[in-house]
């Protein structure tokens, strides 16, 4: 549930999430290979995919593209300041293209070419949705933190 909430927009869609994803891994327990990987891996996978089938539903990505992308900066003390689930709220609170993004990146681990791969976008979009999900959040984060 915890991966499904990353990419929801809320409680109850994370939950139909994992509920598609369960079936999804009942339809395909076959098809696990141990030697490969552990089931928690493979079940992660199942969850991620089906959070972006999700996304990808709820709206379309758009084609921005930008060369260099700008690193906000995000003060420490700001980011103490606000817990966990105030953060996450922020971040479910993105444009879903820019959301499914961030999550991938900065909390999945993923590359930006892994991204690009599994959102059908290009990399120069995936870095654009990143920068742009950095601004925002500096940006409510500030607001907060006054």
């Amino acid at each position: 549930m915890a991966i499904a909430m990353r990419y929801a927009a809320d409680e109850q869609e994370a939950g139909d999430i994992l509920g598609q994803s369960f079936v999804k891994m009942f339809r395909s327990l076959h098809t696990f290979d141990g030697s490969k990987g552990n089931i928690h891996g493979w079940l992660k996978r199942i969850i991620i995919n089906e959070a972006l089938d999700h996304i990808k539903q709820r709206s379309r990505f758009s084609h921005l593209e930008l060369d260099t992308a700008e690193e906000p900066f995000v003060q420490n003390t700001v980011m103490e300041k606000n817990d966990a689930a105030e953060i996450l709220q922020l971040i479910r609170q993105l444009p879903p293209a820019t959301h499914a993004v961030f999550v991938l990146y900065a909390i999945d681990g993923y590359t930006h070419r892994e991204i690009a791969t599994h959102l059908n976008i290009s990399e120069g979009t995936s870095k654009w949705h990143l920068s742009e999900a950095r601004k925002i959040l500096q940006q409510k984060l500030t607001v907060i933190s006054k």
